[in-house]
């Protein structure tokens, strides 16, 4: 994950510069446009964290499907807010990802998105070539296989949030463990690891919540760690993930070191960082709408539309990342200048009444368009059979095995997670 491009403050965001110091704020086609009109929304929204809907997105959805934002030091960007606008932009190989991550393009993730070798900052070929390497863990068919081994571990968690008692905090005993205990087994990685592995992704992922020299501490970190987790690895193979990887290397020569070690430090973060945060968030929206969640404990069929409809309606991501057009497009009858940046908003999306009945309606029955929430496209999530998965188990067995659960404090004393890329509380007490 090293990051070679320096990284400058604005304003508690960060922007990535240009390699021989130049401003990343170009006027024309050659990039990003500078803002002149201080009328444009500030971009991420500044809403609070607690609020379950994006007051923003409804406003720009009724201004058009693409409209225009401003980074916090000026940078002009374009924001999709429409269903179809960000299918597009997802859809579209004009819309590259490597031109939204190289030196010098916005972004609100740098920790992230300013290095090159990251897969998720690649177009085809190169992005192609790597994730066919471990798209076959990730299918709806394999992840299935897993399904018990995830009831065992969710079980084990439940039982010693039994033995904890009222009130357990759902993130430290469940939550954030089940997932990174699930890409602990798929990877072959030592558990005694996970501590540092949980503070490395928490700073690595930070919107503004870290200064750059902590980013870049984290980073330095967690690569010295993954280095000697694939040297160990190397002579001492196991049925895992890594090994697979590591012979992709040696055997095949169908990946560097630099691409590997950036290819299990996305399986590792991305493997946990939404299932941790989103468990709690959806729990909190059913205690929200009560109607709901007992129509959910009446009809534990409905677990996964539910889950589905739980990912749709919970505000967790401000944006894809961003992707930069290659050359002039037309998106909804709006032109796209080529250089120009646009971030994809999932979560309006998600809310576009032009595809959803009655979209700011929670209905755990719903039967209706699929959510953006784990995108579309050729960087369409990998991890979302196995995050349906964990959500579907471990929301499955709190309602059952606590047919009484409850927030164990009043909604407005809980703590947020403040300048993160996914929304997420720091502590969820409950009691039954």
């Amino acid at each position: 994950m090293g990051v070679k491009t320096p990284i400058v403050p604005y304003d508690g965001a960060w922007v990535v510069r240009a390699r021989d110091g130049a401003s990343p704020l170009r006027d024309g086609k050659e990039g990003v446009h500078v803002s002149s009109s201080p009328a444009l929304p500030r971009f991420p929204f500044d809403t609070p964290p607690s609020l379950d809907h994006e007051p923003e997105h409804a406003r720009l959805r009724a201004e058009g499907p693409l409209v225009r934002a401003r980074l916090a030091d000026g940078t002009e960007v374009w924001v999709a807010t429409g269903h179809a606008a960000c299918r597009a932009v997802l859809a579209d190989p004009r819309f590259s990802r490597a031109a939204g991550s190289a030196p010098g393009a916005p972004t609100i993730t740098p920790g992230i998105t300013a290095n090159p070798e990251n897969m998720l900052n690649m177009d085809a070929p190169e992005h192609a070539r790597l994730r066919r390497l471990v798209a076959g863990v990730f299918t709806s068919r394999v992840v299935e296989q897993r399904r018990p081994r995830v009831q065992e571990i969710t079980d084990r968690l439940l039982d010693d949030m039994v033995a904890h008692g009222p009130p357990a905090d759902l993130v430290e005993l469940v939550a954030m463990p089940l997932p990174i205990t699930v890409v602990c087994d798929l990877l072959g990685m030592p558990y005694e690891d996970v501590e540092p592995i949980r503070h490395w992704s928490e700073v690595t992922q930070s919107v503004g919540a870290y200064s750059v020299e902590e980013i870049m501490a984290a980073v330095g970190d967690f690569e010295a760690y993954l280095a000697g987790l694939i040297a160990t690895k190397h002579h001492h193979p196991g049925d895992d993930l890594v090994t697979r990887l590591i012979e992709a290397r040696d055997q095949d020569d169908r990946l560097n070191d630099v691409e590997l070690l950036q290819m299990i430090a996305g399986v590792i973060i991305a493997g946990h960082e939404t299932t941790s945060s989103l468990l709690p968030l959806a729990l909190l929206t059913l205690f929200r709408h009560p109607e709901q969640l007992a129509l959910l404990r009446s009809r534990p069929d409905l677990v996964p539309t539910a889950v589905d409809e739980l990912l749709r309606f919970t505000r967790l991501l401000p944006a894809a990342f961003s992707r930069t057009a290659t050359e002039d497009v037309e998106v909804e009858g709006v032109t796209v200048p080529a250089g120009d940046t646009v971030f994809p908003l999932l979560y309006s999306a998600n809310r576009d009444a032009a595809v959803y009945a009655e979209p700011d309606r929670l209905d755990v029955a719903r039967q209706g368009p699929p959510h953006l929430t784990f995108g579309l496209g050729p960087h369409v999530c990998l991890g979302a059979p196995l995050a349906r998965v964990e959500l579907q188990v471990a929301i499955a067995s709190l309602l059952c095995r606590f047919p009484s659960l409850e927030l164990a404090m009043p909604e407005d004393e809980l703590e947020w997670r403040a300048g993160r890329f996914i929304r997420g509380v720091r502590a969820f007490p409950l009691r039954w």
